[in-house]
């Protein structure tokens, strides 16, 4: 994907380095956007060395087909979304992760990496994507909807910490590529 800027902040593929701003902007988002959904003991142990080591291997090391982005506002990141073929062994495309930092939230760069993940995936020649969902963040469900995805009720539970779950709940969408 090349860099789209605009007033607002900048979408961009991640490289490398991004890997730790990615990671904090993810431990603080889940705890923002999972307050009440998740155990708060489990939230508060989120730890952003962790992520940043798991985000620096991802990004150096993508799957086939799959993509890191960031969003950078003021040479800070401040969302990120990942992608690549579907874990449901679904033929689609899935967008495994997308997040943007509570402070940021409103201002459109929710939208900006959703509709550049789906460009990306779309490029990669998938025709149709998914999404899963913690089946209780209703913010988050009212935003896809808003995007034009919608739920196929195909549920599944989210595995966390020791063997605890919450039910996630699937978002698909019809992808369009720029490339005909």
């Amino acid at each position: 994907m090349s860099a789209t800027a605009s007033p607002a902040g900048l979408v961009r593929d991640a490289i490398p380095t991004d890997a730790r701003e990615i990671a904090t902007v993810h431990v603080a988002t889940w705890q923002h956007a999972y307050a009440g959904l998740l155990p708060e003991d489990f939230l508060a142990g989120l730890d952003v060395n962790q992520r940043a080591e798991n985000w620096h291997r991802r990004i150096s090391d993508p799957p086939d087909r799959g993509f890191v982005l960031v969003y950078e506002q003021l040479g800070r990141i401040r969302g990120f979304a990942s992608g690549g073929p579907s874990r449901d062994a679904d033929v689609g495309g899935e967008v495994y992760a997308i997040y943007v930092d509570p402070s940021c939230q409103g201002q459109g760069a929710g939208t900006r990496l959703l509709d550049a993940a789906a460009r990306s995936l779309a490029d990669a020649g998938f025709t149709e994507a998914s999404l899963w969902v913690l089946a209780d963040n209703h913010p988050s469900r009212r935003f896809y909807e808003s995007c034009g995805w919608r739920c196929d009720l195909t549920q599944k539970p989210f595995m966390f910490g020791d063997g605890q779950s919450a039910p996630e709940i699937r978002y698909v969408t019809r992808l369009t590529s720029a490339v005909s």
